[in-house]
């Protein structure tokens, strides 16, 4: 599976890009707006450090101007994917752009539904939101479940993508499940590599070390 970052802050996308298992990362308007950067400039500079796919997203509601601003930001970087949100508008927008061939991730899916009219349109991503889903008192786990399920059937292209993940146990589950990518809040990746009995066994094998060497 493959692990994004869920961030548009550069300095932490560095700090894990280091760890060399970052494999995109994704970014939306709330992101961009908590770093106080301009938007084009910031997408920029994070697919300078990841190779992979960036996902920027569209901030215009009706189909023509998703579409032109889609065709601006997919020309900021071989590597971006352009987001589009899960409307009417935006599927005859994916549409089009996806015939030009520009990547797309389609965001805010909440139903195994709205995603087979995401692939059927043309997208690259699709973006379930799995948190959100369980704010409202649903197993947002079963989304990925079905989507994944259906897409196999059906021989669909498109790659699942599980978003708005909160915890470890979902990053886990998204994987058990099949999903082709976990993008992930950075402060997850602390704790997916870190476990308690990790941290006694080196502090034992330095304490053996220590003696030996006093002997």
């Amino acid at each position: 599976m493959k692990i994004f970052l869920d961030t548009a802050d550069l300095s932490i996308i560095k700090h894990y890009a280091d760890w060399g298992i970052v494999d995109g990362v994704t970014t939306n308007p709330s992101l961009v707006a908590k770093e106080g950067v301009d938007f084009e400039t910031r997408v920029k500079e994070i697919c300078e450090v990841i190779p992979g796919p960036v996902s920027a997203e569209v901030l215009s509601t009706e189909k023509d101007d998703m579409i032109a601003e889609a065709r601006k930001i997919a020309k900021w970087a071989p590597n971006v994917y352009v987001k589009l949100p899960m409307t009417p508008d935006g599927l005859r927008a994916l549409h089009v752009i996806a015939q030009e061939g520009i990547k797309t991730n389609v965001t805010l899916i909440f139903s195994p539904a709205q995603a087979v009219l995401a692939a059927k349109a043309g997208a690259t991503l699709v973006s379930p939101f799995i948190g959100r889903l369980d704010d409202i008192g649903q197993d947002g786990m079963e989304i990925i479940d079905d989507i994944v399920s259906i897409f196999t059937t059906y021989a669909f292209e498109t790659e699942v993508l599980a978003a708005s993940i909160r915890t470890s146990q979902h990053v886990l589950t998204a994987m058990r499940l099949g999903a082709d990518i976990a993008t992930i809040p950075p402060k997850l990746l602390d704790q997916l590599a870190a476990h308690p009995l990790t941290d006694k066994g080196l502090a034992a094998f330095l304490a053996d070390w220590e003696k030996a060497q006093q002997k």
